[in-house]
C-alpha cells in the first residue's frame, strides 16, 4: 500500500472560502475513478486512489495468455467509443493515450448478412446531418426499399425526442419502434445492430430514454459523431500503465490489492477502513470522498442517511457480455472489424496485432479475432465446449477464409455484470453524484449521466463527482473540471 492513514486536516481556509491542503479518498480505480482523482489532484487536493484489483481500469483491463500460438496480451472484452464521446477523448488526451487508441476517418461499419452472405455497409459522407447517411441508407442491401423509408420516418421522429423527458424513461424502445411501422427485419439489420452493442440489451429491454440519447447523440448530432475508435494496443497498457503514470504525476497516491470495507463520518471529517491483507486494516481520513464502485459495492459503503432511497440502488439490474477468442493459423478475415445479422455472431474484430501475435516468431501469418456477445444472458455461463460448438462452424459460414483452418486456441472471457440493464424505468433509480451527507459523491457509470453504460458514462461521472465535491470546497466555476459537450 502506498498511502498514509494519517489525516493532515485542512490547514486553513483562504480569503474564497476555499480550503487549502484538503484531502480526498477515492474508492475505486475504473475510469471513474481515475477520472475523479485526476480532476481532485488537479485542483490540488491531496488525493489516495483504493483499488481492491492489483491493477487500474476496472472492467476495462488486459491479461497474458499462453495460447497454442504463444502468449498474448488479451483484452477482457471489445471497447469500443465513437467521437461524440468527447470526455472519454478528453480522458486519454489527459493520460497521453490518444493516439493509441484513435477514431476512423469516417464512419465505415461492414454488415454480413449471414442468409443471404450479402453485405452491406452503413457508412456516413461529409454533409450535414442527416443527409450524411442518406446515400449509405438508400443503399442498404439488408432492407427493403419500404423498410428504408420507414426508418426515415421513424429516424425524423426520433430526432424530434428530448431524451432527459423522464416520461421517455418507463417506455421501451421496441414498443416505440413498433409503433413508428419499423418491421422485425429492420429492428434486427439496424436499430438492434447499434442498440445491442451500445445498450447491451435488445429494444424491447432498453429505456426509450436512452435510446434516444444514443441515436440522438451518436447518428443525429453531428455528421462524425458516429465515426468508431478502438484501442490498437491492450486496454491495459491505456487504463492501467499510463493511467497509472498520469496519476502518479499528478500525486495522486495509488493503493492497489486494497479494499474499501466502511465509510464512516466523524466530528473532523470522513473515515475510510481499508483492508490490505498481511496488512491489516487501517483508516484513511478524508474532507472528501468519492465512491466510484459498482452500484451494489455503493450501497454496502453508503452509511444510512446519506442517500434518499438508497436501497433503490438495488433494483438497478445488471446484464453480461460474452466474449469469445479464436486464434487460427492463417489470416481469415482481411477487414478490421465487421457485424452480422441473421447469426448469433454480433460483432467480431481483428486483434492480431493487439495482442502482440504478429510479433510471435513463426506466427506472422496466424490471426486472433475477438466476438463480442452483448446481451448475452442466455449463454453467459454455457460451457466453453457448447460455445465451440456453437461458434466456430458460424464463423466458418460468415468467414469461408477459416473452413479448414487449424484452431491454434479458443477460450472465453466474461463479464456477468458488465453494464447496469437499460430497463425501463432505470432513469428514476440512477442517483446524481451529490448524496446527502457533506462530503460523500458518487460516480460510477450507473449514475445519473444521462448515458448509457458506457467508458463515457463512467468518465463523465468521474468528472460530476469531482465538480460536485470541488464546488462544495468553495471553489469558483472558473477552477472547476470543465464538462463533456
Amino acid at each position: 500500500m502506498t498511502s498514509g492513514a494519517r489525516r493532515p486536516g485542512l490547514r486553513h481556509v483562504l480569503p474564497s472560502g476555499r480550503p487549502e491542503g484538503a484531502a480526498a479518498v477515492v474508492i475505486g480505480g475504473g475510469l471513474a475513478g481515475t477520472t475523479a482523482a485526476l480532476a481532485l489532484a488537479d485542483a490540488g487536493l491531496r488525493v489516495t486512489l483504493v483499488e481492491g484489483r492489483p491493477r487500474l481500469g476496472g472492467l476495462v483491463f488486459s491479461f497474458r495468455r499462453d495460447s497454442g500460438a504463444g502468449e498474448l496480451t488479451v483484452d477482457n472484452g471489445q471497447h469500443v467509443y465513437l467521437r461524440c464521446c468527447t470526455a472519454y477523448t478528453r480522458l486519454l488526451e489527459r493520460t497521453g493515450a490518444a493516439q493509441l487508441v484513435p477514431l476512423q476517418d469516417r464512419m465505415d461499419v461492414p454488415v454480413l448478412d449471414a442468409d443471404r452472405m450479402r453485405l452491406g455497409r452503413l457508412r456516413r459522407t461529409a454533409l450535414p446531418v442527416p443527409l450524411h447517411l442518406a446515400r449509405s441508407l438508400a443503399g442498404y442491401p439488408h432492407l427493403s426499399p419500404a423498410e428504408r423509408a420507414g426508418v426515415v420516418r421513424a429516424t425524423l421522429a426520433l430526432k424530434g425526442l428530448d431524451p432527459a423527458d423522464p416520461a421517455l424513461d418507463g417506455v421501451d424502445f421496441g414498443s416505440w419502434l413498433r409503433r413508428y411501422g419499423q418491421s422485425a427485419r429492420a429492428i434486427e439489420a439496424l436499430w438492434d445492430l447499434v442498440g445491442i452493442a451500445t445498450l447491451n440489451a435488445r429494444a424491447d429491454d432498453v429505456s426509450m430514454g436512452l435510446a434516444a440519447k444514443v441515436f440522438k447523440t451518436g447518428l443525429l448530432s453531428a455528421p462524425g459523431a458516429a465515426d468508431i475508435g478502438w484501442s490498437r494496443v491492450p486496454l491495459g497498457d491505456v487504463h492501467d500503465t499510463l493511467a497509472r503514470t498520469a496519476l502518479e504525476k499528478a500525486g495522486v497516491r495509488i493503493a492497489l490489492r486494497t479494499r474499501a470495507a466502511a465509510v464512516t463520518r466523524g466530528d473532523d471529517g470522513w473515515q475510510v477502513t481499508v483492508e490490505n491483507g498481511p496488512h491489516g486494516s487501517e483508516q484513511l481520513a478524508a474532507d472528501t470522498v468519492v465512491l466510484a464502485v459498482p452500484q451494489r459495492e455503493a450501497h454496502t459503503l453508503l452509511p444510512d442517511g446519506t442517500l434518499d432511497g438508497k436501497d433503490r440502488l438495488l433494483d438497478i439490474g445488471t446484464a453480461p457480455i460474452l466474449n469469445l477468442h479464436v486464434v487460427y493459423d492463417r489470416k481469415v478475415l482481411r477487414r478490421p472489424f465487421f457485424a452480422a445479422v441473421g447469426s448469433p455472431v454480433q460483432w467480431v474484430f481483428d486483434r492480431t496485432d493487439a495482442s502482440g501475435l504478429t510479433h510471435l516468431a513463426g506466427r506472422e501469418r496466424c490471426q486472433y479475432l475477438a466476438v463480442s456477445q452483448s446481451a448475452a444472458q442466455e449463454e453467459i455461463d454455457q460451457p466453453v465446449a457448447k460455445l465451440r460448438a456453437r461458434y466456430l462452424p458460424e464463423l466458418e459460414r460468415l468467414l469461408p477464409a477459416a473452413r479448414g483452418a487449424r484452431i491454434h486456441d479458443f477460450f472465453v472471457t466474461r463479464e456477468r455484470t458488465a453494464t447496469f440493464a437499460p430497463a425501463p424505468g432505470v432513469g428514476r433509480l440512477r442517483p446524481a453524484a451529490r448524496t446527502q451527507a457533506p462530503g460523500l459523491f458518487l460516480a460510477g457509470a450507473w449514475t445519473a449521466t444521462g448515458w448509457p453504460a458506457t467508458m463515457e458514462s463512467a468518465v463523465r461521472s468521474g468528472t460530476a463527482a469531482a465538480r460536485e465535491a470541488l464546488t462544495e470546497l468553495g471553489f469558483p466555476q472558473g477552477q472547476l473540471p470543465q464538462e463533456a459537450a
